[in-house]
């Protein structure tokens, strides 16, 4: 998509949220740097966020740094990797959402997120894995 000066203006007066940092949770973890309401994605982005689907199968055939790249940074749903279109050389900062069973964010069917109460500033957003993935995770 076309993004012209007023629009990415808007997008970082309007629309930017959120920030890495360093997570006493985990490691990295993701964290407002403004209020964030109730109800909205808090990850509105010009970037394509489709992914492509491989199986562990195809993925036996690359190096396995890469392959353990790809299990670091990649979702995994129903034996599948999910690959971003636009590779690993862009960050999405979604993945670096941690894990809790009190949880700031839902992740909707189709991997976008939602605020489930306001996030003050400096909070750090969590999902819950469990949940979002059906699966039990554990840490």
């Amino acid at each position: 998509m076309y993004l012209t000066k007023k629009a990415l203006f808007n997008h970082l007066e309007n629309e930017l949220y959120c920030r890495l940092g360093a997570s006493t949770t985990h490691g990295v973890g993701v964290f407002a740097f403004r209020s964030i309401p109730s109800g909205i994605n808090p990850f509105k982005s010009w970037l394509d966020i489709k992914e492509i689907h491989y199986s562990v199968e195809e993925l036996k055939a690359l190096p396995p740094n890469t392959r353990e790249l790809l299990n670091t940074f990649c979702y995994h749903s129903e034996g599948t990797v999910c690959v971003p279109v636009v590779g690993l050389n862009v960050v999405n900062i979604s993945v670096y959402i941690n894990h809790s069973k009190k949880p700031n964010l839902i992740m909707n069917k189709d991997g976008t997120f939602m605020s489930t109460r306001r996030i003050a500033p400096g909070e750090e957003l969590f999902m819950d894995y469990d949940v979002s993935f059906d699966e039990e995770h554990y840490f």
